[in-house]
């Protein structure tokens, strides 16, 4: 059973591609614009749907078009709506995105309708959620929501993999429920004050937020790989060379991707290293949702990187 639950955020990304980042006060012409679905938790859901998972999404859009385009989008992908909730009193969420040529990236968002995922939203998807193999989640939507989720989740014995970002301190009560933590660099540095600059780092930082209650940390290190520090012990699963067109989502896409390899019963390096692959193809392409791998896409890509 590779049921995945996601419960998080829906943005639309309003995309201008560039040169370079424009700096504070500048205008920059000549860019080019495109619009693509995306929001943290829905790119998780996506990314995990077209990794092969069977996926149920909890979150809120608002009653307009960019609510009518998320949704749609979710059932293309076979993801399940049913706790995908139409909020009468704020539109869906949106995120301005600027993107230089090197890929690097700068995003600002209005969270609309996510700001309004109650634990209440969480506790009507009980019932989702304990039938999951593994729960998703990250933090552009209301921390008491993730933890009653959380909870939840703990609880019926489900994995929880919390993804920490946007990056933001989180209280110990939260970490103890957490069976897979996933931070970057930056967010592993905001919650432990070390700064992840090399392997040694990594394993410093890791120690730290396990001894705060997390079983297992995972932390992303772009295309050096990721860093896994459990019971077991610690290793580096080594990422993937490619050219990178645009990086928003990798994060994401690698989130959803590790959720079903686990739920398949995957060992984690061996999970770990799928979800480097489906990582590593979504950041040659522009744009967060639209640039998910298929399942087919990231065992090819798996085969020939062997």
């Amino acid at each position: 059973m590779n049921r995945i639950l996601v419960v998080g955020s829906s943005n639309t990304d309003m995309i201008i591609q560039l040169d370079r980042i424009p700096r504070p006060g500048e205008t920059i012409l000549g860019g080019e614009f495109s619009t693509a679905a995306g929001g943290k938790g829905a790119n998780q859901a996506v990314g995990a749907a077209r990794a092969g998972g069977n996926v149920t999404f909890v979150a809120r859009v608002g009653q307009d078009m960019f609510g009518d385009q998320a949704i749609a989008g979710f059932k293309r992908d076979g993801i399940c709506v049913d706790h995908v909730l139409r909020d009468k009193a704020a539109p869906s969420g949106v995120a301005l995105i600027f993107v230089a040529k090197d890929g690097e990236n700068s995003i600002a968002v209005a969270g609309g309708a996510n700001a309004r995922l109650a634990p209440a939203d969480a506790k009507k998807a009980a019932k989702a959620i304990r039938s999951a193999a593994v729960l998703v989640a990250q933090l552009e939507t209301p921390l008491e929501t993730v933890q009653a989720a959380a909870e939840i989740a703990a609880k019926a014995g489900v994995r929880v993999i919390l993804n920490p970002a946007p990056a933001r301190p989180l209280p110990d009560k939260l970490l103890r429920l957490v069976s897979i933590l996933t931070p970057n660099e930056t967010e592993a540095e905001l919650l432990t004050g070390i700064k992840v600059t090399d392997e040694a780092a990594a394993a410093k930082a890791a120690d730290k937020l396990r001894a705060r209650g997390v079983q297992t940390v995972i932390l992303t290190l772009g295309p050096r790989g990721a860093f896994i520090a459990d019971a077991a012990g610690k290793q580096l699963v080594s990422g993937f060379k490619v050219k990178v067109v645009d990086t928003t989502a990798a994060g994401d896409i690698f989130n959803g991707a590790l959720a079903v390899a686990l739920a398949e019963g995957k060992p984690l390096p061996a999970a770990v290293r799928f979800a480097n692959a489906a990582a590593a193809l979504s950041v040659t392409k522009l744009g967060a949702q639209p640039s998910a791998p298929t399942r087919k896409e990231i065992e090819n890509f798996l085969k020939v990187n062997a």
